[in-house]
């Protein structure tokens, strides 16, 4: 094959990739500007300040291009506050703790067993997680705490820890097989028992790695609609206890956004939901990135 033919194959597998990459950055690009101005209509076209969208307490928008309702999305962006915390607080211990067995307990169960486990749960869609809590978690919580329905902040966290589970176990799992061995070697020399090289070493010295994973399955409870929608209770009203059903941004934005009117203040009252998510998004993407130079940095 002659130098030229070899060249020019390299300059178009080089091309290809550079116009994906750059089609990439376009496409990511062309939706933040799209959100950006769809969602600031609320605040230009229909003259309601930030701090009312933030803060109110009453959602009331017009299902017209008239205008003169409320806006206030506190209710909802406190149901997805309460929600995806109380789903972490479920989710991280039991994912940092398979994380270690599968890595330093068991680890031939772990590669066997237990982590093609933990990969099919996260291939299972969203709509089966939300039909499985429907139909059995939510009548046992009602009859657990006999309350007049189950639908509740309660049960929609269940839900949401179930599935964030896979993404912090696996990437926490993959923190600590990166962990210098030497560490480890250096404290059973030092007459450290498993359990405390784990508990003052392991765990430190992955924290990291833990703490990207914590951040990208918040990342994923936040932003989750279907399975949340099905088993929250989708009532307009502040959250009040943990068995009290509740809203979020992503059950309205689903509910509402097809029958609303298009330029009408409840669709862009909807649009500025959505940039509300994107932007808390791209703040768990900062956070992801810092952690991961300050990591390198330490290194």
């Amino acid at each position: 094959m002659s130098r030229n033919i070899k060249w020019r194959r390299e300059f178009t597998g080089r091309g290809l990739v550079s116009l994906c990459g750059m089609a990439i950055v376009i496409l990511t690009l062309a939706i933040s500007v799209f959100l950006l101005v769809r969602g600031s209509e609320t605040f230009v076209t229909f003259g309601h300040s930030v701090s009312e969208f933030l803060f109110g307490m009453t959602w009331k928008p017009a299902d017209d291009m008239a205008g003169g309702g409320k806006v206030g999305a506190a209710l909802f962006i406190a149901g997805s506050i309460i929600t995806s915390m109380v789903a972490l607080l479920i989710a991280v211990p039991f994912s940092v703790a398979t994380a270690i067995f599968i890595t330093k307990i068991s680890p031939e169960l772990g590669r066997k067993v237990i982590r093609p486990a933990v990969e099919i749960f996260a291939g299972i869609p969203s709509v089966v997680y939300g039909w499985v809590g429907l139909v059995v978690l939510v009548p046992w919580i009602q009859e657990l705490f006999h309350l007049p329905q189950g639908q509740s902040i309660l049960a929609a966290s269940i839900v949401l820890s179930v599935m964030i589970y896979p993404t912090i176990t696996s990437i926490s799992a993959d923190a600590i097989e990166s962990v210098n061995p030497k560490f480890l070697e250096g404290a059973y020399g030092l007459g450290a028992t498993r359990w405390q090289v784990i508990y003052s070493v392991l765990i430190p010295a992955a924290k990291r790695g833990i703490l990207t994973a914590i951040i990208l399955g918040l990342s994923r409870a936040f932003g989750e609609a279907l399975a949340v929608a099905m088993v929250i209770g989708k009532m307009k009203a502040f959250p009040t206890s943990l068995l009290a059903p509740a809203h979020c941004l992503t059950a309205a934005i689903a509910s509402d956004m097809g029958g609303a009117m298009d330029g009408g203040e409840l669709n862009a009252a909807l649009w500025s939901m959505a940039l509300f998510l994107f932007i808390m998004s791209f703040l768990f993407i900062v956070a992801i990135r810092l952690i991961g130079r300050k990591g390198q940095a330490n290194a």
